[in-house]
């Protein structure tokens, strides 16, 4: 909740004004007072809360986490100021693979869970460079050693985010690794397999053979990659000749299932229901018709191999057609002659492809092809584009294993229209940001794959049965008891075993796999707000207002949260969408760890500070891929720093001492030094011209206003901004003189001034946070991040019915006045001999209302006003008083 501005009766204001320090002397304030500390007691409707992305800990933060966390921020800062009660917690994603792969360099370590647990393990104190001479431990001691290395990372990733101004809550954290979110993620899928929406499936995959793991279709990605179509010979049957295929994988003709074309082209319509023998290995395969064949694609023919591509995946399983997979989870050749070559040629052929690398039976394929004379002509160069996962380093291969799902809409049209619908329930910012999401869904050939064949992370919650022979029985998993959760299979017996029977007939096996770390980050509302251990503040944040993230992962976490609260709760997970665009390195590329582009931010902290950091993220419009710019983050210097200079100015009218100030260069100092504050309100405003101003921060507030409510803190900051240059260039300029008198104009220039900056102040909170509490820490009580977004009624009428087009006009005049001081290369305090402004009757009227404080701003000595006829421009004439000496 927040209070009205509570102004004291006299402000202390520093005879001097600095950035330095500020970070940790609000830091330790607000962490003392417990200012951005979420009430659990609020009422739901009071509530605002967000779905806050837990970084992952795998190193250090970039300052692309800097730029789309501030937007965040901002958010947060912004509706707290409204009345809400904020819910902003943050999250630790310390389990998966980068975090193994952190761990593994780090400490030299590889894991191997045929190694024994070691309780006395100490690591090597100095890491091998080569991968190979790395250190096998046990799994439990491997996990040790990433609980230990990412605990250190977090409390690196706090300070930078306490030190950068993040209103979170630091009493509402969690990891992603700890108990809390290990359970939620074992509830979750138990729920999903008692539902029937978790399933096992002994299936072709694609698999990284370098991290020796399954990946999900949202990890992949495409990387351009050099390549050849190389033509090969098929046989006839018939004995008609050869039927020839052009291929990128000449190595998968071993595993070539059929052959396949457009069921509409004209060259191998009579061929279908026909079959070949395989070049090599005299294999005999069927030709078949499929409508995704491609005639413009080589020869318009295909090979069908298990598995190339996930267009064979397709075929296979529609086509219904063998497999024949030869390639391993280690990225080899197998070592055994299959089955399904039978002649002896082929047999002798393949030898000397076992236990072959894909690259090297490549080579090896395509030797033996020239030899037989199967290989057609010279390999045609290319480069095309080749399926890697996102985190690895080898092309993908699509190997046969046993993986756990979970429906996504992939192999189910209704399913995904429903998910699709959801994102109707969701207001996105920006809007075009859906279409990416709806893309997304309909672009699915698959259901969600969940397991991973790695260590750290979430595992599976189930155990298999073996029966009396000692075969497992996969199709009737063993789940455990909501209340034992979390669990460890490897490690945990299942309800009604002992330790002793595992792996033993009649008894049991634990599933090895751990979850996606998507399959627990998907669960991130659930884990946060309490689904399972407070449904009293479950009920308060859930559905949850804001979900914040990275546009480039709507397709992983955005979409996997979408699919779990659907399928849980029967609706959209948050009520918005708030989507950041990445940071530009130079080169105009993603900043990103594994391009080896990125800027740590701690030095730019450090060097410019938090506030211009701050600003320089503030100004990347939602949505939008913003270049890292260093000269954006002076400019937000410069303007934190000027927040306090001219706070420090306005408020010093207010210490007035007996004293009269001349308005001269020494009348911020000499308003430093006073003593009694003189508070006056809205009605004290009776200047034409303080009117009008205090009209256009109605119309700020209001449009300010606006823009955080669509989610736009760049707009806001932009118009705010505009307005505050305005503001200490004009309007102080012109009314500072008048406000150091004792009369009516002067309490007129005084309040007007403290409402402004009461409002600036406050409209630039979310933005600068740690300049705008200084400020208001001179002359407000509480925290102004507790205080009241301002509103127009806070003005109490004062710009009502004021002359709109005033300050445009005073502004005119002191510009060309300045002008004319600036060419002439002299001082600001130069008099002005003569100043005639010549316009319309009806113009000139309006400034005379202003005709005092523009004499005092130019230090005007004679000031005529000539009336010209009616639509004729308005100008200036300046005359300078000429130093003689």
């Amino acid at each position: 909740m927040t209070d009205a501005p509570r102004r004291r009766s006299t402000p202390t204001v520093p005879a001097k004004a600095a950035l330095e320090g500020l970070e940790d002397k609000w830091g330790e304030r607000w962490e003392a007072d417990g200012t951005y500390r979420f009430d659990a007691n609020a009422p739901a409707n009071a509530v605002f809360s967000i779905d806050t992305p837990p970084p992952t800990v795998s190193g250090s933060l970039h300052v692309g986490h800097v730029f789309s966390y501030t937007h965040t921020d901002c958010i947060a800062r912004y509706q707290r100021m409204t009345g809400r009660e904020v819910f902003y917690p943050m999250g630790w994603d310390d389990n998966g693979v980068p975090t193994e792969r952190r761990v593994e360099n780090y400490y030299g370590v590889r894991c191997d869970p045929t190694v024994h647990y070691d309780a006395a393990f100490v690591p090597p104190e100095k890491a091998p460079k080569n991968r190979r001479d790395f250190l096998a431990v046990s799994r439990r001691n491997f996990i040790e050693l990433c609980v230990q290395l990412t605990g250190e990372d977090e409390q690196v990733f706090e300070a930078l985010w306490r030190r950068l101004g993040l209103s979170v809550d630091w009493t509402q954290t969690y990891t992603t690794i700890d108990e809390r979110s290990r359970r939620v993620s074992q509830r979750a899928f138990l729920d999903n397999l008692a539902r029937g929406e978790a399933y096992q499936a002994d299936a072709p995959s694609m698999w990284d053979i370098t991290f020796r793991m399954a990946v999900s279709q949202a990890e992949l990605e495409d990387r351009p990659r050099p390549g050849a179509y190389h033509d090969l010979a098929f046989h006839r049957s018939d004995g008609e000749g050869d039927l020839v295929v052009s291929t990128t994988r000449p190595e998968l003709v071993v595993s070539c299932v059929a052959l396949v074309a457009h069921p509409d082209d004209e060259r191998y319509k009579p061929l279908f229901g026909s079959t070949v023998t395989s070049p090599l290995f005299g294999v005999e395969v069927p030709v078949v018709a499929h409508r995704l064949a491609d005639p413009e694609k080589g020869t318009g023919a295909a090979m069908i191999c298990t598995f190339g591509d996930l267009t064979d995946v397709i075929w296979w399983r529609e086509l219904d057609l063998p497999a024949r997979a030869v390639i391993g989870r280690d990225g080899r050749f197998a070592a055994d002659t299959p089955a399904w070559i039978e002649s002896d040629t082929g047999r002798n052929t393949y030898e000397a492809l076992a236990g072959l690398g894909v690259k090297a039976a490549q080579r090896t394929t395509v030797e033996l092809l020239e030899a037989s004379g199967e290989l057609l002509g010279e390999p045609k160069v290319i480069e095309h584009p080749v399926k890697f996962y996102e985190k690895g380093e080898a092309p993908l291969e699509i190997v046969q294993s046993r993986q756990w799902y979970i429906r996504n809409g992939g192999r189910d049209a209704a399913l995904a229209e429903q998910l699709i619908a959801r994102g109707d329930e969701v207001t996105w910012h920006p809007p075009y940001m859906q279409t990416r999401y709806t893309n997304w869904i309909e672009g699915l050939n698959g259901d969600w794959l969940i397991s991973r064949q790695r260590y750290f992370g979430v595992p599976i919650p189930v155990w298999y049965p073996v029966d009396a022979d000692g075969e497992v029985n996969y199709d009737a998993p063993i789940a455990p008891d909501a209340v034992t959760l979390p669990v460890d299979p490897q490690s945990d017996a299942p309800n009604g075993y002992d330790e002793a029977q595992r792996g033993q007939p009649n008894g049991f096996v634990g599933d090895p796999d751990i979850m996606d770390t998507w399959a627990t980050s998907s669960l991130t509302p659930q884990i946060a707000g309490g689904w399972d251990h407070d449904h009293e503040l479950w009920a308060k944040v859930f559905p949850m207002d804001l979900r914040p993230q990275a546009h480039d992962i709507i397709r992983t976490w955005l979409f996997s949260t979408m699919v779990r609260s659907h399928l849980a709760e029967g609706t959209a997970p948050w009520r918005h969408a708030a989507l950041s665009g990445w940071i530009l390195d130079p080169d105009r590329k993603k900043m990103s760890k594994s391009k080896g582009n990125v800027v740590v931010p701690t030095e730019l902290l450090q060097q410019h500070g938090s506030d211009a950091v701050r600003y320089w993220a503030a100004n990347g419009r939602p949505g939008t891929d913003t270049a890292f710019d260093e000269t954006q983050m002076k400019v937000g210097r410069r303007l934190a720093l000027k927040v306090l200079n001219a706070s420090r100015f306005v408020l010093g009218f207010s210490q007035r001492n007996d004293q009269s100030a001349d308005g001269g260069d020494d009348a911020a100092d000499q308003a430093a030094t006073g003593a009694r504050a003189t508070p006056l309100g809205a009605d004290a405003v009776t200047h034409p011209i303080d009117r009008a101003m205090l009209a256009e921060v109605a119309a700020l507030v209001e449009t300010v206003t606006a823009a955080f409510e669509e989610f736009d803190y760049a707009r806001a900051l932009e118009r705010t901004e505009a307005f505050f240059w305005d503001f200490v260039d004009v309007h102080l300029e012109l009314v500072k003189t008048r406000a150091y008198r004792d009369d009516d104009g002067s309490a007129s220039a005084r309040a007007s001034l403290e409402l402004a900056l009461s409002t600036l102040l406050r409209l630039f909170a979310p933005h600068l946070p740690f300049a705008t509490e200084e400020v208001w820490s001179w002359w407000m009580d509480g925290s102004i991040h507790r205080t009241g977004w301002p509103t127009t009624a806070e003005l109490g009428g004062a710009g009502d019915g004021a002359d709109g087009e005033l300050p445009a006009l005073a502004a005119q005049v002191l510009h060309e006045v300045r002008r004319t001081k600036t060419e002439a290369r002299t001082g600001m305090r130069t008099a002005v001999r003569r100043l005639e402004v010549s316009a319309p009757p009806e113009l000139l009227n309006r400034l005379e209302t202003v005709r005092g404080d523009l004499v005092d701003a130019g230090v005007v000595q004679e000031f005529e006003m000539t009336p010209t006829d009616a639509g004729a421009d308005l100008t200036v004439s300046v005359e300078l008083v000429v130093d003689d000496a």
